[in-house]
């Protein structure tokens, strides 16, 4: 299983409506994360368990699902993390 792939799935405990992962890893080559290749992933999540919760407890939340990738396979990993509504209200 590649990086995303697992990024993936280990983020289905958060019941996701949907995710999107961008790999930005070559935008940062040379980079120290880069060089001890850990990637640089970008991330939006929409996910109904972070209805009432603000930003630092969702990405608590991602962080949490995605820890010990943290240490090797991911070196960054921007996000932006949003209930059903919130989504539906910022494609209009």
């Amino acid at each position: 299983m590649n990086t995303i792939e697992e990024i993936k799935h280990r983020l289905n405990v958060l019941e996701p409506i949907s995710i999107e992962i961008q790999d930005e890893s070559a935008l940062h080559a040379g980079h120290a994360g880069a060089r001890s290749g850990g990637g640089h992933y970008r991330l939006t999540i929409v996910s109904d368990r972070f209805i009432g919760l603000g930003r630092v407890a969702r990405h608590r939340l991602v962080y949490d699902a995605v820890a010990d990738l943290m240490r090797g396979a991911i070196h960054a990993l921007p996000m932006n993390a949003l209930t059903s509504e919130e989504a539906s209200d910022s494609s209009k």
